[in-house]
């Protein structure tokens, strides 16, 4: 039998008591924080500024004090159509924005989001550019670009309008000689219409209209043109266009940076970025409903784009993709990319979906019965 009062047996016992008390104590991380500095191509009030800090919000949240991501608005660091390259060079450690702003650098990076699609919405587009190849494509412009970023797709965008405009328009011809703002391909498809496009970044765009630069604009959705003053300088609004019926955000990391994340932190901004994706798309629905709303209050009218608009954007649409096909292989490869899943896809979407505007007539429609 051993003695109790051994040296061994003191040994033995004390470090059973040392261990029990590092038990005993509160689990503390001594990791140190890696801090990345973010920036929006979104003015601070924009709801699209609040969908970025929200994503960083949830990364900063699941991963404690091993990472910050500090969301800055546009213009902080670089002006908004200078992200992708901030961020590449590592200016910036990340950024959120849209693809299509990249459409200058190649044609074919604004196919996430302009045009119709091949009818599908942009739900089924982020269905696309995640299970469909879509992802793949993505990656293989920014490299072929020397772009060192790493590209995370999210946010399926409600359908834009056709904008804001001075006078409503309700023929195709009145269409010919608008001064009218937009981005992306849909340069091509207005220019073709007849319009005289300017690409203005978001925070520019209603001094412009109120100065009387533009005639008419489109920027994205009820909340984000309320709260950026639309209705300050024009009191007319037509719904529904293909012109970018199927976008989503993008959150840009430089390469670098996020290549040297420990593998657990690379996982939470993954699945930040799929959390952010429902979580947007709920507030969405919320926000935008209310700021229409409010916006019918104050006066302003809200007209359905005319069909002959609509079939005039399809046709001039179809002359768009023929030509960047011709003068871009890489475009062309997005489209068949995109064009052989929404066949697919857009069969089963269209069969099996249910007119819900036949269910909400029945109950608010002008022919419901009042309870």
């Amino acid at each position: 039998m051993t003695d109790s009062k051994s040296p061994r047996r003191r040994n033995l016992l004390k470090g059973a008591a040392v261990a029990a008390g590092a038990m005993s104590a509160p689990m503390v991380s001594m990791a140190q924080t890696t801090s990345l500095r973010f920036q929006s191509t979104w003015p601070a009030k924009d709801i699209f500024h609040e969908y970025a800090q929200d994503f960083a919000k949830k990364v900063n949240d699941m991963a404690g004090n091993r990472l910050k991501i500090e969301v800055l608005p546009a213009g902080s660091v670089v002006p908004a159509f200078q992200l992708l390259d901030a961020v590449a060079k590592g200016t910036l450690d990340g950024g959120h924005g849209v693809v299509a702003y990249w459409y200058g650098k190649n044609s074919a990076l604004a196919l996430w989001g302009s045009g119709p699609g091949y009818g599908m919405d942009a739900n089924m587009v982020l269905a696309w550019h995640n299970y469909g190849g879509g992802k793949a494509l993505i990656e293989e412009i920014y490299k072929s670009l020397n772009l060192d970023v790493v590209s995370y797709l999210y946010g399926p965008m409600p359908t834009q309008p056709l904008g804001w405009f001075k006078k409503p328009v309700a023929r195709v011809e009145d269409m010919k000689g608008l001064k009218f703002r937009t981005v992306g391909l849909a340069v091509d498809v207005f220019t073709d219409m007849g319009t005289a496009v300017n690409p203005l970044p978001g925070g520019e765009i209603v001094p412009a209209l109120d100065r009387g630069l533009i005639d008419a604009a489109e920027f994205n959705n009820a909340s984000s043109d309320r709260v950026l003053g639309f209705p300050d300088v024009a009191k007319n609004c037509m719904l529904q266009s293909f012109h970018q019926s199927g976008e989503q955000f993008e959150i840009l990391f430089n390469k670098g940076k996020l290549a040297a994340l420990a593998p657990e932190l690379k996982s939470i901004i993954d699945y930040a970025v799929q959390a952010s994706s429902a979580d947007m798309s709920w507030k969405a629905i919320q926000r935008n409903s209310q700021d229409y709303i409010e916006l019918k209050k104050a006066g302003i009218k809200f007209y359905k784009t005319p069909d002959a608009i609509l079939r005039a954007q399809l046709a001039s649409w179809d002359k768009t993709i023929a030509k960047k096909s011709a003068e871009n292989p890489m475009f062309k490869k997005v489209l068949d990319s995109q064009k052989a899943f929404a066949e697919r896809a857009g069969q089963w979407h269209n069969d099996y979906t249910v007119d819900f505007k036949m269910a909400y007539n029945h109950y608010f429609g002008a022919q419901a019965k009042k309870s």
